[in-house]
């Protein structure tokens, strides 16, 4: 077991969001005799926390803001929101694998999607996938020996069936894949990618950091969305995947940024 003092500060950040949530109110004190660290850097987490509007800082701690930021919804729940788009992505980003290449799939229902269509696509062999998502892991199991599947590692969290740091961003930093598929909760011309917790973001960051080419996909309900998650401008990444329904105007604000937008038909 981890103790609280060796968490990694994203994890610690989003632990610390949960206390004040759920409290209403967290001390400056009480959080740093919780975790084992200094009143410093717990000031320094409570204002990251407040600069990315998570919480709202007052004089010896930190209260809930009016829009709580734990809106994540289990897996199961969300993959029967626009279910029939994210196939349709999953197809169109399963269309761009060739044999021989080595893939990252990100944790999420859409990346999911992803899975499916490569199991279905019977050409392909000889593709290394390596995921942080067990659903997915589990999901790939059927294609063996077609496809290897390389799970990161890591600390389980059981909203997404997801593995981050410690061990998770470790294992990618000493890959090199040839596309890595990422998913998230937002995508803002301003804001870039983001996404709704924070550990998750930080691995997404190192997936697109590890591939010759990213790919971020997520349906038109995302798009114009910003999280307190930052995990890249729109600029580091190389194309988006979404849903024929996208609103007009956001996937033209997107390209004008100089995204490259595919709509899922």
């Amino acid at each position: 077991m981890v103790a609280e003092s060796a968490l990694p500060a994203a994890v610690r950040r989003e632990r610390i969001v949960a206390i004040v949530e759920e409290q209403g109110f967290a001390r400056v004190t009480d959080l740093s005799d919780r975790f084992g660290i200094s009143e410093v850097t717990t000031r320094a987490d409570l204002d990251a926390l407040a600069k990315a509007f998570v919480v709202q800082r007052i004089h010896g701690g930190a209260i809930a803001t009016s829009h709580p930021s734990t809106l994540e919804q289990p897996f199961e729940q969300t993959s029967l929101t626009a279910a029939d788009q994210k196939r349709s992505i999953g197809i169109a980003a399963a269309s761009l694998v060739l044999s021989g290449q080595a893939i990252v799939l990100d944790v999420g229902t859409t990346t999911a999607a992803i899975a499916t269509a490569l199991i279905a696509r019977a050409d392909l062999h000889d593709v290394v996938v390596i995921t942080n998502a067990l659903n997915i892991a589990i999901a790939l199991e059927p294609a063996i020996p077609r496809f290897t599947v390389i799970v990161t590692g890591g600390t389980l969290r059981p909203l997404q069936h997801s593995l981050v740091d410690p061990l998770a961003g470790a294992v990618i930093e000493h890959i090199h894949a040839d596309i890595a598929f990422v998913g998230c909760s937002g995508v803002d011309v301003r804001a870039g990618i983001t996404n709704i917790n924070l550990p998750e973001a930080d691995v997404k960051r190192r997936m697109l950091a590890a591939a010759a080419r990213s790919i971020v996909v997520a349906d038109a309900t995302k798009l114009g969305i910003a999280h307190h998650s930052r995990v890249a401008p729109v600029s580091d990444v190389d194309a988006l995947i979404t849903s024929s329904d996208a609103d007009p105007r956001a996937v033209e604000q997107l390209e004008r940024a100089g995204l490259a937008v595919t709509l899922a038909p």
